[in-house]
């Protein structure tokens, strides 16, 4: 694996921000033109910020789908890649998803509110923030 693109870091925070459209556009313009292994890779993380992205616009059809191909698509670059912690990005996408399966589409706006704080200070510190997608790296990239 080559060093990921300055690019893909700024996806990154955009995610850690909640700004997970912003997000889906930056990691999609680096799988379009992304080779493997990257490219799977770039696409699962988007896919899970898709996902988030519908949660907070209570889809919870186009969550609990693309939760489920992001989920698929990253489990063979665990425990980390791209100095990415993959084990806890799957970890919490998984428990996520299966929250929202058992709430089921009714719930989803229980659900979206969480999105919506995406980020914050108060929600980090609630039980809540167990369930969020997190996406960490390993350790402190350098040069990033």
């Amino acid at each position: 694996m080559e060093d990921l693109p300055a690019s893909f870091w700024e996806g990154v925070r955009e995610f850690q921000q909640g700004k997970f459209y912003e997000c889906h556009d930056t990691l999609e313009a680096l799988w379009i033109e992304a080779q493997e292994p990257n490219k799977t890779f770039f696409q699962g993380i988007l896919q899970i910020a898709v996902a988030c992205y519908h949660l907070g616009n209570q889809n919870w059809k186009g969550a609990v789908i693309l939760l489920g191909e992001g989920i698929r698509r990253l489990s063979p670059y665990q425990p980390d890649y791209g100095n990415i912690d993959i084990n806890m990005l799957l970890d919490t996408s998984s428990a996520l998803l299966s929250h929202l399966q058992t709430a089921g589409a009714e719930r989803v706006a229980e659900y979206s509110a969480l999105m919506q704080d995406y980020g914050s200070e108060t929600l980090e510190k609630s039980a809540e923030a167990e369930i969020l997608p997190r996406l960490r790296p390993v350790a402190t990239p350098q040069n990033h």
